[in-house]
């Protein structure tokens, strides 16, 4: 289903409940065993159950079939924003995310550091478990003693081990190859223009990278900063401009309020874990939409043992479900619960399989499904695929923010 904004633009109208939609970190999961449960089917989820019996699901496809999304595009989709006809680099989302005051012929860079052997070739991607406190100090660091050639440079952190650089001045381009290599074992690339329009910006991200060496050398680990997602702030409409929405976006992750900002969303920061909840409580009812984002802490997610990691995700799952009746407390009556984007493994490696999702409110026509699961879901009202951007939609007319359409 393509998701045509300027249609649903057109059939827009205010009023109707505010509408929710809660996005679980984590949610999907592949099974241990082909035939066995997913964490979510494993989960004792009773009050994600009720939803099920009383609303509609289905599983959702962020960009296609087989295509594994990037999470700023995963969440995107569920603004609404089709990530085929809306792209996006990770730069800007990692620049408005740190809060850059990115302008539009900025050129906006995603950061990490690494640990590198002499030739360059990269051994640890998290540069010794860097943490936030860490990369504060880094970039503080870098940011006092960087300067490129004829631009402003800015370096800001955005999370641990994850940070934003902003080149600011004259005939700048995104046109740039990432030089992070992504794995381990792997050389670290030289910037490179992949078009002459980014030839400039090359040597400018050359600079900078030779530049953060000599200022990082000395610190017991030979550290040099990978960068991706070269790329300037596109021109899309706001949610208000589209829809008429005004709306929030309640998250831990700096992606995900980047995502916001470039939405025109109010976005509001909180701790990992259910403290996103806690949040829309002292916001409710001022905004149309909210985005609740709820991630777990990343130390959690990332356990080194499968079992383990598959456990605790069932209990994170389980910590979730056991909240939602604080939804019906603060009167919400247009709900959907969902994830962002399928995972291979807990807290790792992203998939291209769809997302199971419950849609709640008065107006649904509920469907056959009594359990919230992936498999169960793949049956229900939604359907097997659907794509992510139709689900706004969805919830607006469910909302009854939608009028007819023709004669």
């Amino acid at each position: 289903m393509d998701v045509e904004t300027d249609l649903y633009r057109d059939l827009a109208r205010p009023g109707g409940p505010p509408m929710v939609l809660l996005v679980v970190d984590g949610l999907s999961c592949l099974p241990a065993e082909p035939a066995g449960p997913t964490p979510l089917e494993a989960a004792h989820t009773p009050n994600l159950d009720d939803l099920a019996r009383h609303g509609i699901c289905g599983l959702h496809e962020p960009v296609g079939p087989g295509v594994t999304p990037g999470r700023g595009a995963a969440l995107l989709a569920l603004l609404g924003y089709d990530p085929l006809k809306f792209v996006v680099g990770r730069g800007v989302l990692a620049a408005l995310g740190a809060d850059l005051d990115l302008r539009p012929h900025d050129v906006a860079i995603a950061g990490r550091f690494a640990t590198v052997a002499d030739d360059l070739t990269v051994q640890d991607l998290s540069a010794g478990h860097l943490t936030q406190a860490d990369t504060e100090a880094l970039c503080a660091l870098l940011a006092g003693e960087i300067r490129p050639d004829g631009v402003e440079c800015q370096v800001r952190a955005l999370g641990a081990n994850q940070f934003a650089l902003l080149l600011r001045g004259s005939g700048l381009s995104g046109d740039v190859d990432n030089t992070d290599p992504l794995e381990c074992g792997q050389p670290v690339a030289e910037p490179k223009a992949s078009s002459a329009a980014g030839r400039r910006t090359a040597r400018l991200a050359g600079q900078f990278v030779a530049q953060a060496r000599q200022a990082l050398h000395g610190r017991g680990t030979a550290l040099m900063p990978l960068l991706s997602g070269f790329s300037r702030r596109p021109a899309w409409p706001t949610l208000e401009e589209l829809y008429g929405l005004r709306s929030a976006a309640i998250t831990a992750c700096p992606l995900g309020r980047g995502a916001a900002r470039l939405a025109g969303m109010t976005p509001i920061a909180v701790r990992p874990g259910l403290a996103a909840l806690d949040a829309l409580a002292e916001e409710w009812p001022q905004h149309d939409l909210y985005l609740v984002h709820l991630t777990r802490d990343q130390s959690e997610a990332e356990s080194e043992d499968e079992t383990a990691a598959r456990q605790s995700l069932v209990r994170w799952i389980e910590q979730v479900d056991a909240a939602l009746p604080r939804l019906a407390d603060l009167g919400v009556e247009v709900l959907a619960v969902t994830g962002d984007r399928s995972t291979a493994e807990p807290g790792r490696y992203a998939s291209w399989h769809a997302v199971p999702v419950v849609l709640w409110a008065p107006t649904c026509r509920a469907d056959d499904v009594v359990r919230f699961g992936e498999r169960a879901s793949a049956h229900g009202t939604l359907g097997p695929r659907f794509r992510t951007a139709a689900l706004l939609p969805l919830l607006m007319a469910h909302a009854l923010r939608l009028d007819p359409y023709g004669a």
